[in-house]
């Protein structure tokens, strides 16, 4: 057999196996048709390429056979010795040409045996792998309808309530000893059978009572007298501005798109690498979504006039709750910010505060936020969102520090935030679920609030959403108990008696809180009229991409794409947020090759990534021991001056 041949004959099965890369770079895209289309072109075009080798194959053969036949006839003639020098030279070369050409039709025959060899293994490995694939679809598909008629089988047993949705808002889905849940598998997330909870509250009611209790009684100070700031946290007017902020946002189109066809692909990948269409998003950037946190700032404004730090705690530990309550419906995801974007919430007037996020770093997406309240407290954070796809949930794992401090008494709290984990990625409805222990640490005195949120879980008889937490001083004595739910409401209980309590069946002990009446620390706003069709927006969200004279020019309300989204042409705004991909994926690349120039090749993709902030700069946290990005100022002197001329053109 010919060598053309036995090429085309190996690259037409890699035509038919050949399954595109799935390697998560920037500049990577899911597998589409088009795709494999390029595919079948790049092979079309290989084998005319073969084609070609091999008329010039046949050329070389026929026109190398006709030169040394020349060649021989001129030796044949009587011709003067000068030229019959120059003769025999030419013949040299000519037989130097054949064996060289010869040579080199013998390592292509080689080379082809070699790779013909092994073209069979590489077939047989394609074919496999691409079997696997359609075996793991069909077994995911198989199990999401499992699924799917487990819940129907569920919601019509006798006892249940009709609704799921409004079953587990209510907390009250169990099941029976023996029936498989949903979840049984993900342990990591719920296995929660048994009590959540590592201590057990007891209320109670009279000052006599306390008195007559055996044992450390944790303060004397009468309960309805003392904690006046706690007692009035719970009821907070909004503050009222002279700018009249909108209430309403157009309304969620209704787009419909089968969520299984772009995420099959995607399985235990880096979520912030998968290009997704606008539909999976609201209309709102992570650096819009972060400013949020900041809806139930008075907490904060409330524990600036606390006197005693554990009671301070409370209300700081009731703030770190209550950013996780616009969560509860909101199981779109934000924008993914643009390299450099920013976006500013200039509030002085009605919430006193001033607030500045900038998105430092896009693989791993990381953003930093500083605020500042003319109330006596500034906050700070560099927040990295890492997240995966398992099949049938989605977790988001923020990582990064939140700094909170006191100016008038020195009070440094730090803590982190929880794991959200968005369900029903297949099959049902979807819903989202915080879980993990956060812990709060004053830093000036000690103090600490230990915060459990409890996953959920059918075998659970926990309330859905539950929270939990226990603030300690620094000599570990605990003075309050903290309870409620992250969607709703968190209270606080004075402790005023502990004990241990009687060993369980297998071993286990927990300590019993003698306490005080439950005291309310926060409560959620209720969300304005027609929510559901804006997306779940509470009131704060529907202003925080309200445009504004002034920004600056990188700011997320100047984003098209988003924009576009907002007033409903989802269309357009798909074309525009590819642009927008390819505009920075195409300013990596800039940077990369600038780097590769005056660094080490292997230093350039590293260097390329090192992204210089704008408004905030890498320091070392000396309480955490981390590298973070903190605001380094200059941004609202640069909006007085509406001198924006540093800002780069990322949009």
């Amino acid at each position: 057999m010919g060598i053309v041949p036995r090429v085309r004959q190996m690259i037409q099965p890699l035509s038919d196996c050949c399954l595109p890369d799935d390697s998560g770079d920037d500049d990577e895209e899911p597998a589409s048709p088009a795709d494999k289309s390029e595919l079948h072109h790049t092979l079309k075009n290989l084998s005319l390429k073969l084609d070609d080798l091999s008329t010039c194959n046949d050329l070389i053969a026929k026109h190398g056979a006709a030169l040394q036949r020349s060649l021989n006839e001129l030796d044949s003639l009587k011709i003067p010795s000068d030229s019959s020098e120059k003769l025999k030279v030419v013949n040299e070369r000519a037989t130097l040409f054949r064996i060289t050409s010869n040579a080199m039709i013998n390592a292509c025959r080689d080379f082809l045996e070699l790779a013909e060899t092994h073209s069979r293994k590489w077939q047989r490995a394609l074919q496999y792998e691409q079997e696997q694939r359609v075996h793991l679809e069909e077994t995911i598909e198989q199990l999401a309808k499992q699924h799917n008629s487990l819940e129907r089988a569920f919601r019509s047993a006798p006892g249940r309530t009709t609704d799921p949705t409004q079953s587990f808002s209510q907390g009250s889905l169990l099941n029976t000893k023996g029936e498989d849940s949903e979840e049984d598998e993900d342990t990591e997330y719920f296995d929660a059978m048994e009590d959540s909870t590592s201590f057990i509250t007891v209320i109670t009611e009279s000052k006599e009572d306390r008195k007559t209790e055996e044992g450390p009684v944790l303060g004397s100070v009468d309960w309805t007298s003392s904690d006046n700031v706690l007692g009035s946290a719970s009821i907070e007017p909004k503050g009222s501005s002279k700018v009249k902020r909108r209430a309403r946002i157009p309304d969620k189109p209704n787009y419909s798109l089968n969520l299984w066809s772009i995420m099959k692909n995607c399985i235990g990948r880096e979520l912030s690498r998968i290009p997704m269409p606008v539909n999976f998003n609201e209309p709102l950037s992570m650096l819009q979504r972060l400013t949020e946190d900041l809806e139930y700032h008075h907490l904060l404004d409330k524990a600036v006039h606390c006197a005693s730090s554990v009671e301070q705690m409370c209300l700081v530990a009731a703030f770190s709750v209550s950013s996780y309550s616009t969560t509860v419906h909101r199981i779109a995801k934000p924008f993914n910010p643009m390299l450099g974007e920013t976006f500013e919430l200039d509030r002085l007037e009605d919430m006193g505060l001033r607030s500045l996020c900038e998105q430092v770093s896009h693989h791993p997406p990381s953003a930093a936020h500083y605020v500042f309240s003319k109330n006596g407290w500034s906050l700070w954070q560099e927040i990295t969102i890492a997240s995966k796809f398992r099949g049938k949930y989605i977790s988001i794992m923020p990582l990064g520090a939140i700094h909170l401090e006191f100016q008038g008494s020195g009070n440094h709290y730090v803590w982190r935030k929880s794991t959200s984990t968005v369900h029903n990625i297949i099959v049902g409805k979807l819903w989202i679920d915080q879980s993990g222990d956060i812990e709060i640490v004053n830093h000036k005195t000690k103090d600490r609030c230990q915060m459990k949120f409890v996953p959920y879980s059918y075998f659970s008889k926990e309330a859905a959403r539950k929270v939990t937490g226990v603030v300690s001083d620094s000599q570990g004595q605990a003075h309050y108990v903290l309870s409620g739910s992250w969607d709703e409401q968190m209270e606080c209980s004075k402790i005023v008696h502990s004990s241990p309590s009687s060993p369980s069946s297998d071993g286990k002990q927990k300590t019993v809180y003698q306490t005080l009446p439950a005291k309310l620390l926060w409560k959620k706003y209720p969300l304005p009229e027609n929510a559901e069709n804006m997306y779940y927006f509470s009131e704060l969200a529907l202003t925080l991409n309200e445009q504004e004279e002034g920004v600056a020019p990188t700011d997320s309300r100047l984003r098209p794409d988003q924009r576009l989204m907002e007033k409903g042409r989802w269309d357009e705004a798909n074309t525009e947020k590819q642009r927008l991909e390819e505009k920075q994926r195409l300013s990596r690349r800039r940077r990369m090759e600038s780097c590769a120039s005056g660094c080490a090749a292997e230093e350039a993709e590293k260097e390329s990534d090192n992204y210089m902030p704008l408004w905030f700069e890498k320091r070392l946290d000396p309480l955490t021991g981390e590298t973070a990005c903190v605001y380094k100022g200059g941004y609202w002197e640069a909006k007085e001056r509406q001198d924006w001329h540093m800002c780069p053109n990322i949009f």
